[in-house]
């Protein structure tokens, strides 16, 4: 999970800053009016995207999922880990309520992120066969050589943990990997190679 300190270093990027904002402005005078959440907060909130609809892929979220999301909220607040009332925990809520009213815009300024800080449109990928077995020893050196930045979106997004990244042996459900692919495609991850074995490791 991305600390405060990344958060501050990518929302310094003026195209990040000024799309955050813009969808700030939309999405607090449609969904939240009385909203108050700093724009670090809020593109925290656009991080969490990917992770809430992972956990509402099946329809709703369980106890133990809500857990899992607060930690993460609270993780990447900006000095908020043990406030009471965390900024980006209360935002979350808004989104949960009418997440796919707004889940392409937020992937939207999420998918401008990546390109614009792992500097996506410059590399040259390699494509992976899409039915053929994964090479573990490939996809840990593909890891270790791609962006830092890319990697720590790949694992925020996708996982609990992440040192397990490079785990061979993932397990989730048939929902969960279902729109984890969907979401990877909404995000232009899906044409990267790194991603593809990422994939393939879920069993």
């Amino acid at each position: 999970m991305f600390t405060e300190y990344e958060i501050e270093s990518m929302i310094a990027y003026p195209e990040v800053l000024e799309a955050t904002q813009t969808l700030k402005k939309d999405f607090l005078k449609t969904e939240a009016p009385y909203l108050e959440v700093s724009d670090e907060d809020f593109f925290s909130l656009i991080i969490m995207t990917p992770t809430i609809g992972i956990a509402m892929a099946d329809g709703k979220i369980t106890l133990f999922e809500e857990m899992a999301l607060n930690k993460k909220a609270r993780k990447l607040s900006k000095g908020g880990y043990f406030m009471k009332k965390d900024p980006v925990v209360y935002a979350m809520k808004f989104l949960i309520k009418n997440y796919y009213n707004w889940q392409d815009k937020f992937f939207d300024v999420l998918k401008m992120t990546i390109k614009v800080t792992c500097g996506l449109d410059s590399m040259v990928h390699a494509p992976v066969e899409k039915h053929e077995p994964i090479d573990y020893h490939e996809y840990r050196q593909a890891v270790l050589h791609s962006p830092y930045l890319l990697i720590r979106f790949i694992a925020s997004f996708f996982l609990e943990n992440d040192e397990d990244i490079i785990n061979e042996n993932h397990k989730v459900g048939k929902s969960e990997y279902q729109r984890m692919l969907l979401i990877g495609e909404k995000l232009e991850l899906d044409h990267i190679p790194v991603f593809q074995m990422f994939c393939k490791t879920f069993q």
